[in-house]
């Protein structure tokens, strides 16, 4: 079965999050490692290291990664707001490093205009630039992930994900984060059983199976390529259920970390009803 989880809070302190993950049967998780709404945050304390250790062990279930700021485009074409960005992505890695953290999920950012093409080229060279000044984190993955291609938005179409890796000097510290809705929107179909392996066959031919790391589930709100990123709950969405019980039943991801980032309260109630949608629709053995 695969590792089911949710994007959960940090307020209060990192090391809360493990309290909300395991209050909702939670075996994988994804958190900020700061406000993601600011650009820089303190370092992390020795003391906020030893907390979030502590409470990762007694939580003891699964992978964890975290997600850098939305703030941060390595795509922009202005110097003076793309070197910002660099130094921003640069404590995002060192940031997850400390805290012993494996994967740093991304969006690839936008081209602002400019083009595709020359988007790609800026967000590499950006990116590689981030690598560089986190010498002392190397061995943090970065997660390249899906995106619905709202905008002047990269990341929609998986030629252009595969390219960022393959012109990459740290290509062997990438990867990649399917978000099952934002790949809908963006035109792949996941929610037939044809169009769900026709998507997959391409992602395999394109990117490769084994660059796919981890799982953001959430159903969309809107139609396959609306290209409008709107998150609904699993099974309420234009994916569907069956979309959802193919992939959970794939035994290429059985133990592959699938997170959550649907709508909640802080009761958390929501992703309770999620995940046990998701179970139910895992086939028993």
């Amino acid at each position: 079965m695969p590792l089911f989880g949710a994007h959960m809070s940090i307020e209060g302190g990192l090391h809360r999050a493990f309290e909300r993950i395991a209050f909702i049967g939670g075996e994988s998780l994804q958190v900020f490692s700061k406000n993601q709404r600011q650009w820089h945050a303190p370092p992390l304390t020795p003391a906020e290291i030893a907390r979030f250790a502590e409470a990762r062990r007694k939580w003891g279930r699964g992978p964890v990664a975290v997600h850098d700021s939305y703030l941060i485009n390595l795509a922009n074409p202005d110097p003076a707001k793309a070197k910002r960005a660099v130094v921003a992505f640069a404590e995002e890695i060192t940031r997850t490093e400390s805290l012993d953290i494996p994967y740093l999920i991304m969006h690839p950012g936008s081209h602002v205009g400019e083009g595709v093409e020359k988007g790609l080229t800026h967000l590499t060279a950006n990116l590689d630039r981030a690598f560089s000044r986190a010498t002392d984190a190397g061995s943090v993955t970065v997660l390249l992930e899906t995106t619905a291609g709202q905008g002047t938005g990269l990341g929609s179409r998986f030629e252009e994900l595969a390219h960022v890796m393959s012109h990459s000097r740290y290509s062997n510290r990438l990867g990649v984060c399917f978000d099952t809705c934002h790949a809908f929107a963006a035109g792949y179909d996941i929610s037939t059983e044809k169009g769900y392996r026709r998507t997959f066959d391409r992602f395999d031919a394109v990117i490769g199976l084994a660059r796919l790391l981890f799982f953001h589930l959430n159903d969309s709100k809107k139609e396959r390529g609306s290209r409008v990123d709107r998150h609904e709950h699993i099974g309420r969405g234009t994916i569907g259920v069956e979309g959802f019980r193919l992939l959970v039943n794939d035994p290429r991801f059985a133990r592959h970390p699938m997170v959550l980032e649907t709508p909640k309260e802080k009761t958390l109630q929501e992703d309770i009803v999620n995940l046990e949608m998701l179970r139910s629709l895992v086939a028993k053995d």
